[in-house]
């Protein structure tokens, strides 16, 4: 059965490219604010026993979470089949243990509400730090794509002679990935630390990279701190002006326009959060990602509209 996709506000462009690409009926619906900030929600479409998703990346997700659920059960209550999220950027995922007594582990909390809406979630690299993959935290099927083959393809493509470079020691596994696919030259800084606030970076044989453009890839960019920093090392370094990537182009606050006032190269994310640096196109790696749910219609995780009890919840 052909299934529906419906674009919460603001993704409309990456789910109009997904429903081309899976021959698959976009859905029609309205959303808006009652005076007193409640959230109205009207589906047009016929949804009966059809296989839906949900299209709607997480930035800034605290507006966007009531919407999104009160649509999900709106069409699970109008009779859709089973309700899955496409979510290109996941949040809710830094909170990952109790740092300071008296904290929530917010991730926990936030995978049981988007489980109880959803019966499955596709994503591209979420923030996984301490938890080996999502199914740890989440009870429903979740698949988590990663964008490092398109981000090497891009490269590849679009850069002369680069040299991917990590920060620190903690980024080492993830540009070695990313170099390695791209046919590149991969270093970590290295950094020498003298005390709490004394910090010497250098980058290893900075001679034999003289000629080479500098890459900078991270998974997120929001405050862009860290590549804000690593350029300033590499300038007084006496590098070349580098190329800045990012899975997600979050850019919280000023961060876009502090990073090009550095006066890097060029700033390029995924399309998985709508923005003007936006180069790399992860809608076919989702639709990979949907595909692997099938055509079923099949409601898992949840009886009467409501979440299994965890000891019978499928995992």
């Amino acid at each position: 059965m052909t299934p529906i996709l419906f674009a919460l506000p603001g993704n409309e462009a990456i789910a109009q490219s997904l429903s081309a690409s899976l021959g698959a009926k976009l859905g029609v619906f309205e959303t808006r604010q009652f005076p007193d900030g409640e959230s109205y929600i009207r589906v047009h479409s016929a949804v009966d026993d059809r296989p839906v998703f949900l299209v709607c990346t997480l930035d800034r997700p605290n507006d966007k979470i009531m919407p999104l659920i009160l649509l999900a059960e709106t069409l699970r209550d109008l009779g859709a089949g089973a309700v899955r999220l496409i979510c290109p950027y996941l949040a809710y995922m830094r909170q990952d243990k109790r740092f300071q007594s008296g904290e929530g582990i917010t991730s926990r909390y936030f995978a049981r509400l988007i489980g109880a809406a959803f019966d499955g979630l596709v994503t591209v690299d979420p923030h996984l730090h301490r938890y080996a993959s999502l199914s740890e935290v989440y009870s429903i099927p979740a698949t988590s794509l990663h964008a490092a083959p398109l981000v090497s393809a891009w490269i590849k493509e679009h850069i002369k002679n680069p040299v991917l470079i990590g920060p620190d020691s903690e980024s080492e596994q993830w540009v070695s990935a990313v170099a390695k696919a791209a046919g590149a030259p991969g270093i970590v800084l290295e950094k020498h630390r003298r005390g709490d606030r004394d910090v010497d970076v250098s980058v290893p044989d900075v001679d034999r990279w003289s000629n080479c453009t500098p890459v900078l890839v991270d998974d997120i960019i929001s405050t862009a701190r860290t590549m804000i920093e690593t350029v300033g090392h590499l300038k007084r370094a006496g590098m070349r002006s580098p190329v800045c990537i990012g899975v997600h182009g979050v850019f919280a606050d000023n961060a876009y326009g502090e990073l090009q006032a550095i006066g890097v190269e060029k700033i390029v994310t995924c399309n998985t959060i709508p923005h003007l640096s936006n180069a790399i196109n992860v809608t076919e790696l989702l639709v990979d990602g949907i595909r692997t749910f099938g055509d079923d219609k099949e409601r898992k995780g949840h009886i009467a509209g409501g979440c299994v009890p965890p000891d019978n919840a499928d995992n």
